[in-house]
């Protein structure tokens, strides 16, 4: 179906966080305490505008918009609406409302709560481009600002040097992933002459048919498993957990890390449903989630507890996708959906916790129902919906990934022990977080331990009773959210019929069954779990946080060798490197190429002809075996000099003379430096330095020489000779064209010209003016008379 083309609104709605960014800290400077709930209204009138979506794209319709942005460049800002893409619009609008609010209590009184304020609404704004970008350039544009934005995040407490690391370890490695994707995206453009991503949708063959299908597999691969945290790259993602809460809510459980799993999902029926997708990704996935969920179970700090599973989820999403199965594929968007209402509520509840009892570690938490019982409460919906357990959205998404799973015929069975083993992992983590520090006897904390503001407790709230409202509808849900977006996923209009509760006992429910009960089993030898994963991890010893480390410094080590060797403060090094990468820019194109041209036939020159030339040898050979560095300036003139006379030869006297001025300042300047500077008579380079000198002489010249052959024996342009002939005397009033040229048509380069030369006057005046001062003769002190002498002797 073609898109439909709508108004700019939904451009106005990507714009809208931006100009919030704007005003946000000014509004909080206002309103002191109380500008989280204006600063709100941004979000949920975007998520209202989104709503409006939903009823048109459940039935299969798309929608596009754009404005010109770079037209030459085919560059446009523009949107593409689709179920994928209505749904993340409408997570980042409506979970970013609460996280707005939950930052205003979370950060109450903080000195920089404006500028916070400001960089999550940059971030807000940067991910509903991303999600909904057309426009291939523009959506890598919005890409990279997500990284940027999530960099000033995660590094806002910028005093501390862990949250320092932490922000410039995601940049890195979300930024290197981006560059891959720009990559990917170049060569997309290239093997199909299209840069709208809802042109490429409608041709789903165009890139597999391509010869550069691997390529830009890889590429893409790695964009979004370095923003998705895929293994070996997860490691960025629980360090990320330095930044505030409120950070880690909303773009480490259902925005930014999902930037990868999403550029997955849109370039499905572009890439997915072939033999390297169908391998490649779920072995990461598969990974990925078995070493999340590991990972995970060592943790006793909630926020780490709740990264590292998130790391695991993001593994789950990227296993199902790259199935290319329909039922696994349904499963990814529902797993999506519950992942980002029960992540986000479990961090908030997290966060709270640790602002009101002043500690996360389970270990150190307990009793707290009582003195947080709406916290609690919260954090018990959460952790069911996160458990898998009914009647919540995270039940019905472990059943039907599981019927996904199951019934794929290629590697089910494997796949489908490795989603039960991680989603057990995962229920233990989730009973973890909501008994640990709520049940058992009330342990004293760090600080009085007491229920938080409404700003705090509202959003974990609505978002894990979203959770068990979406499981009651579950027909609607996947009528209206599950159904257009698994359609964005298969390329085709398709019809989703969930329910609730199962009709029959089939291998998802015993399967649903055999994950509760493991998970159970383990939540009772947890602290077991953590001894021996932590044994292992200590006899393992080097991970890929601490290869990081090795990989930077590394790269600084490198920088600073090679800064020592190119930057040694010798003019002479300069111009040697300068002159070799000159002339490997004129020569290796034309080797590698085999483009180099022919060489011409030897004019027949007269008499005169041959003895300008044979000066310029003559010149030539006189700065080889010169004996003092003035005489081989001297004798550098000479060479400009036999070029003055062949352009007088050939017609051009006003360029003869300027040659000939050029030349004459240039021998004086040089002279006059000459015996101005400390420096030796003579060169006293060795033999090789000489001859690696004269070989990178020889081959620029070459090259140039061999660039001018190549332009010559191109076919003659005439258009400018034309104009100009034509031109000159209508428009500037002139009969000669080479004035006319120079005055009126190039006046400002001539001005440019005449600006040079005369700054090149005033320096041999300044040089010719200096003199040397003579040595000041200084006053013979007075003689000292015997009463001095005497007095100093005593």
């Amino acid at each position: 179906m073609t898109p439909a083309v709508i108004d700019d609104t939904t451009l106005y709605a990507v714009l809208a966080p931006f100009a919030a960014a704007v005003v946000a800290p000014f509004l909080t400077r206002l309103l002191k305490h109380n500008a989280a709930w204006p600063l709100a209204l941004v979000p949920a009138l975007i998520f209202l505008h989104f709503v409006g979506f939903i009823e048109p794209v459940s039935r299969g319709e798309t929608f596009v918009a754009a404005k010109a942005w770079a037209p030459s460049y085919g560059i446009n800002f523009s949107v593409y609406v689709d179920g994928l893409s209505t749904l993340f619009g409408l997570l980042i609008s409506g979970i970013g409302t609460f996280i707005i609010l939950y930052a205003g209590g979370y950060l109450k009184g903080h000195p920089q709560q404006g500028r916070f304020f400001s960089f999550l609404f940059m971030f807000m704004g940067a991910m509903l481009g991303l999600v909904l970008g057309n426009n291939l350039i523009s959506l890598f544009i919005f890409w990279e600002l997500t990284s940027i934005t999530s960099f000033l995040l995660i590094g806002f407490d910028h005093l501390r040097a862990a949250s320092r690391r932490a922000a410039i370890q995601a940049l890195v490695v979300t930024g290197g992933g981006g560059l891959a994707l720009l990559a990917g995206f170049i060569l997309i453009i290239s093997a199909t002459g299209e840069i709208e991503m809802s042109v490429l949708l409608g041709s789903p063959d165009i890139i597999k048919d391509s010869g550069l299908y691997l390529p830009i597999f890889l590429l893409v691969l790695g964009g979004a498993f370095t923003k998705s945290a895929q293994f070996p790259f997860h490691f960025w993602l629980p360090n990320a957990m330095e930044a505030p809460t409120p950070v880690s809510a909303y773009l480490h459980s259902a925005t930014m890390v999902k930037a990868g799993v999403y550029m997955l999902m849109r370039m499905h029926p572009l890439l997915g449903d072939t033999v390297l997708w169908t391998t490649v990704l779920p072995l990461f996935g598969g990974v990925t989630l078995l070493v999340g969920t590991i990972l995970a179970v060592r943790q006793t700090d909630l926020k780490l507890m709740l990264a590292y599973t998130t790391v695991a989820s993001l593994g789950l999403l990227v296993m199902l996708t790259g199935t290319s199965h329909e039922k696994a594929l349904e499963g990814a968007v529902l797993y999506l959906l519950a992942h980002s209402l029960f992540k986000g509520a479990l961090f908030m509840v997290a966060g709270t916790i640790d602002h009101e009892a002043g500690t996360r570690d389970v270990t150190k938490l307990g009793g707290l129902r009582k003195a947080m019982p709406v916290t609690f409460v919260a954090a018990c919906l959460a952790a069911l919906s996160m458990a898998g357990l009914p009647p919540f959205i995270g039940f019905i998404a472990k059943e039907v990934l599981y019927y996904g799973t199951w019934g794929w015929l290629e590697l089910g069975l494997p796949i489908t022990i490795t989603a039960v083993v991680g989603n057990s992992l995962m229920l233990v983590i989730a009973a973890a977080v909501a008994i640990k520090p709520f049940f058992g006897p009330k342990v004293e904390t760090p600080k009085h331990a007491h229920e938080g503001p409404v700003l705090l407790f509202a959003g974990p709230v609505v978002l894990a009773l979203t959770g068990l409202f979406l499981a009651f509808i579950a027909h609607t849900t996947g009528i209206l959210f599950v159904g257009p977006t698994l359609s964005s996923l298969l390329g085709t209009f398709t019809e989703v019929d969930l329910h609730l509760w199962p009709t029959k006992i089939n291998a998802p429910l015993i399967l649903s069954v055999i994950t509760i009960g493991l998970g159970i089993f383990l939540f009772t030898q947890l602290d077991r779990l953590r001894e021996i994963i932590a044994s292992i991890l200590k006899s393992i010893g080097w991970g890929p946080d601490q290869g990081f480390d090795q990989f930077v410094s590394g790269i600084v080590r490198f920088a600073t060798w090679l800064t020592r060797l190119v930057q040694t403060g010798k003019m002479q090094t300069y111009m040697l490197l300068t002159f070799f990468f000159t002339a490997l820019a004129v020569l290796l194109p034309g080797y590698l190429t085999n483009s180099f041209p022919a060489m011409p036939k030897l004019p027949e020159h007269r008499f005169y002809e041959w003895g300008i030339l044979l000066i310029a040898v003559l010149g030539l050979f006189a700065i080889l075996v010169a004996r003092t560095r003035l005489t081989a300036i001297v004798s550098l003139g000479v060479q400009g000099f036999a070029v003055a006379l062949i352009f007088m030869m050939f017609g051009a006297p006003d360029l003869s003379f300027t040659q000939f001025m050029v030349e004459t300042l240039s021998v004086v300047i040089l002279a006059l430096v000459m015996t101005r500077l400390n420096l030796s008579p003579r060169d006293h380079r060795t033999v090789p330095a000489r001859l690696l000198a004269g070989v990178v002489a020889v081959a620029v010249g070459l090259g140039l020489g061999l660039t001018l052959l190549s332009i010559t024996q191109q076919p003659f342009d005439s258009t400018l000779s034309v104009f100009f002939t034509e031109f000159s005397r209508s428009i500037a009033h002139g009969r000669n064209i080479v004035n006319v040229i120079l005055v009126d048509f190039r006046g400002f380069d001539t001005l440019g010209e005449i600006a040079v030369v005369v700054l090149a006057g005033l320096c041999v005046l300044a040089l010719i003016r200096v003199r040397t001062k003579p040595d000041t003769v200084l006053d013979p002190p007075p003689e000292r008379t015997g009463q001095s002498q005497n007095a100093e002797a005593r």
